[in-house]
């Protein structure tokens, strides 16, 4: 957890960050969480930073470009320590279509981020003890996770309330 997060919005004291983390891929269906955060940037000051790499980086930032947020929004790849990032971010977000086992759910809540997922088969209900550690959202869905994102960032838990112990 320790260490810099390799991005300069994880330091500079600027908008809170929404963090996502995954492969570049289909099942990760960034396209939602990026219209939904298109959503909440309409109505509040923050950035989006997707970690990871994968085949659909270039729809990805066709999207953003779209959208207009390519100021907002960084998808710098492959990190080191993510861990550093999930521990400063004010929000992190699991938009998956399916998963086995999200671990890097589980990684957040360790780092003490903040969460929202997407109800997707199978993980994140029992992750988030249906809800309570965190909001559970359709999938695919735009509209609701970006509820789920504005709330979570008006009024986060407790630190402590939201850091899993083995």
């Amino acid at each position: 957890m320790a260490g810099p997060a390799a991005h300069p919005w994880m330091e500079d004291g600027g908008p809170p960050v929404i963090l996502s983390a995954g492969r570049l891929s289909a099942q990760k269906d960034y396209p939602t969480l990026i219209k939904a955060f298109s959503r909440v940037a309409e109505e509040r000051p923050c950035r989006l930073i997707i970690l990871g790499e994968g085949r659909r980086r270039r729809r990805l930032e066709r999207l953003l470009k779209n959208l207009g947020l390519t100021d907002r929004a960084s998808l710098p790849g492959w990190v080191d320590n993510p861990f550093a990032f999930m521990s400063r971010a004010a929000l992190f977000v699991l938009s998956s279509r399916y998963e086995g086992l999200p671990g890097v759910l589980i990684q957040a809540l360790a780092c003490g981020s903040p969460c929202v997922s997407t109800d997707c088969p199978t993980g994140p209900a029992e992750i988030l003890r249906g809800g309570e550690l965190g909001p559970l959202v359709p999938v695919g869905d735009p509209l609701p996770l970006a509820e789920a994102m504005t709330s979570v960032l008006e009024r986060p838990r407790p630190r402590k309330a939201r850091i899993i112990r083995g």
